[in-house]
C-alpha cells in the first residue's frame, strides 16, 4: 500500500494507493511544527473510520514547505518502518525532461502534475493548477517540463483585498449571477470569479500562440471545478493529477530499485 503525500503551502493530502485505484484520500492544514506522532494519530484514526486496515508499505512526498519534510520522514520511519521518496531529490527518477534556466528550482507539485499530465493526456498541454498561487505549466510534446506562468492565487488575491481595503469584507469564492454587481459583495465576486476567467482565457492563449501550435489544458486543484463553469477553455479537469503523478513517479523507481 502506497502512502501518497503532496504539501502545499496551505493544505497537505494524504492518499492511500493500492496500485490500482485510491483507497482513501483526506487533507490537513500545512503546519510546520505538527510532529510525526500527530500526522499518524491524525490519519489512524482517520483510516479506521473508513474501515482501511492494509498496511502501508512505501512513502512518496511532494513538498513545496521544505520545513514539513522532516517530519513526515519520520512518519515514514518510525510508523511505517520505510524510506520515503521525496521529489527532487537527486536519486528519485522523475522520468522527464526539466526544460529551465540553469540554477532554476522548478516547484516539487509542477513537476509532479507534469508526470501525470502526460501519462494521462499526452503532449503540448498547458496544466492550470488552482492552489494558493494560480501556476500554468507547459508540458512539451516528449513530456518534458517547459517552464511556465505563476499567478497570485484566488483566496491569497481575496485576502490581500479584504486586509488591503477597511471597507471590503472577506467573501467565499463563487460564481456570481450578473457580471455587473449591485453590491459590494456581488462587485467582489464578479471582480474575483471573472477576473480570474479573463486572467486564465487570456494567459492559455498567449502561450498557445507563443508555441505557435495548439495546446490542451487541463485544469487542476479545488477551485478548477468552479471556474471551469465559467469558461470554456478547460479540455479537461483532473483534481487527482497531483496523486497521479506521485503514484507514477514511486512505481518507476520502485521498479528501478527492484
Amino acid at each position: 500500500m502506497l502512502l501518497a503525500i503532496d504539501v502545499g503551502n496551505t493544505n497537505c493530502v494524504f492518499a492511500l494507493h493500492d496500485g490500482t485505484r485510491v483507497l482513501g484520500e483526506w487533507r490537513c492544514r500545512t503546519e510546520r511544527q505538527r510532529t510525526a506522532d500527530e500526522y499518524f494519530v491524525w490519519l489512524k484514526q482517520l483510516m479506521e473510520h473508513e474501515g482501511i486496515t492494509a498496511t502501508v508499505t512505501g512513502v512518496i512526498i511532494s513538498s513545496v514547505v521544505p520545513q514539513v519534510v522532516f517530519n513526515l520522514r519520520v512518519l515514514s520511519d518510525r510508523y511505517f518502518h520505510t524510506r520515503p521518496l521525496v521529489v527532487g531529490k537527486p536519486e528519485v527518477d522523475l522520468g522527464i525532461a526539466v526544460r529551465v534556466d540553469p540554477d532554476t528550482t522548478v516547484g516539487a507539485d509542477r513537476l509532479v502534475n507534469t508526470v501525470g499530465a502526460h501519462d494521462r493526456y499526452g503532449g503540448d498541454l498547458i496544466v492550470v493548477d488552482f492552489g494558493t498561487a494560480t501556476t500554468f505549466d507547459v508540458v512539451g510534446s516528449d513530456g518534458a517540463y517547459e517552464g511556465g506562468v505563476i499567478a497570485p492565487g484566488v483566496n491569497l488575491s481575496l485576502k490581500a483585498l479584504s486586509e488591503a481595503a477597511a471597507a471590503l469584507p472577506y467573501i467565499d469564492v463563487t460564481r456570481p449571477a450578473h457580471v455587473v454587481g449591485t453590491n459590494t459583495r456581488a462587485c467582489m465576486q464578479s471582480g474575483i470569479f471573472w477576473g480570474y476567467v479573463g486572467l486564465i482565457e487570456g494567459l492559455c492563449a498567449r502561450i498557445a500562440a507563443e508555441r505557435g501550435r495548439k495546446m490542451r489544458v487541463i485544469g487542476t486543484g479545488g477551485l478548477s471545478t468552479l471556474f471551469d463553469q465559467g469558461t470554456g477553455i478547460f479540455d479537461n479537469i483532473d483534481t487527482s493529477l497531483t496523486i497521479h503523478g506521485l503514484v507514477l513517479i514511486h512505481a518507476r523507481n520502485k521498479q528501478k530499485d527492484g
